[in-house]
């Protein structure tokens, strides 16, 4: 996990479409290379868990591992949004609405998720070109 250091770390669903595409284009807009990626699938991710005393986790919360703090669902989208490069930092000030309200509405995209954008029978496997962005032992 050594391509880790100083980075934030992005847990997802590695079988989701959507998350599956939420990563591509978070790749593509961190230009500072800020964050790492894996699956919530990975033995990495549950081995990171662990370290916050989380056991289990449902596929369906992104997890944004940030300075020692761990994010999940509408608020770990918005504090990554808010690193990207681009107008995307804007969309943070959604965090004036009320957790519950944020996390509701995200909720109701991950239930559907796989409705609505389809799955993967197995997680996506990185290209080389961006094999170093995903965190394994």
């Amino acid at each position: 996990m050594n391509n880790s250091k100083g980075k934030s770390i992005i847990l997802f669903d590695g079988v989701c479409n959507l998350c599956n595409s939420s990563v591509n284009f978070i790749i593509k807009h961190d230009k500072k290379t800020q964050f790492v990626f894996t699956s919530l699938q990975s033995d990495v991710a549950k081995e990171i868990l662990l370290q916050f005393n989380i056991k289990k986790l449902n596929l369906d919360t992104i997890v944004l591992i940030d300075n020692g703090k761990i994010y999940e669902k509408s608020t770990a989208v918005l504090k990554i949004l808010k690193h990207l490069n681009g107008g995307y930092k804007l969309l943070y000030a959604f965090m004036i609405f009320p957790k519950f309200i944020r996390d509701w509405v995200y909720s109701c995209i991950a239930k559907n998720r796989y409705k609505w954008f389809g799955k993967k029978d197995n997680c996506m496997i990185p290209t080389l070109e961006i094999k170093s962005r995903f965190l394994e032992y």
